[in-house]
């Protein structure tokens, strides 16, 4: 179980189940959001099928590495965890595991969320900097501002490193 001295969860914390089953589906949740955003940006963006420099350099990317958009998944684990997470365990009647109830929760609220994104030029842009585009001599910090952003406009959630999740008023 990942525990570490920064969770202050309670030892029967449904969020430690979750946040497990979040970070198990790290990888291949990351590399479903390239694919996608990739698909998505020709679908919405290219709908006639042209082909330039940066179709091609699109369609030609072989996912390798995710490391600039663990940010953005760390945020919106922690998005899902604070909309839709309570501390109290629920009573499964069908019989199965809190840990696989939790881990298709995450896994489709995530993919939903993403269809959502989508038709914004803004997020595909964002995702497709971070991997496709992401020149080797660039810092991350700009594509993680841009995600960060994206988050805080999408949610009306500001997200601060030590205060952590904070709802963001309305005058």
């Amino acid at each position: 179980m990942y525990l570490d001295k920064y969770n202050k969860l309670f030892p029967a914390d449904k969020n430690y189940i979750l946040k497990e089953a979040q970070i198990a589906l790290k990888a291949s949740l990351l590399d479903y959001t390239v694919d996608f955003a990739k698909s998505a940006y020709l679908r919405y963006f290219n709908p006639l099928g042209l082909e330039d420099d940066t179709i091609l350099k699109i369609k030609a990317h072989q996912s390798s590495s995710n490391e600039h958009l663990e940010d953005f998944y760390v945020h919106l684990a922690g998005i899902f965890r604070y909309k839709y997470g309570d501390n109290q365990l629920e009573f499964l009647f069908d019989g199965t595991d809190h840990y696989d109830k939790y881990e298709q929760d995450w896994d489709s609220t995530y993919k939903a969320w993403l269809e959502n994104f989508a038709p914004q030029l803004h997020f595909l842009k964002a995702v497709l900097e971070a991997t496709v585009f992401y020149p080797e001599d660039r810092k991350a910090a700009l594509a993680c501002n841009r995600m960060k952003a994206f988050i805080t406009q999408q949610f009306d959630l500001k997200l601060y490193r030590y205060k952590g999740i904070v709802a963001m008023k309305i005058a």
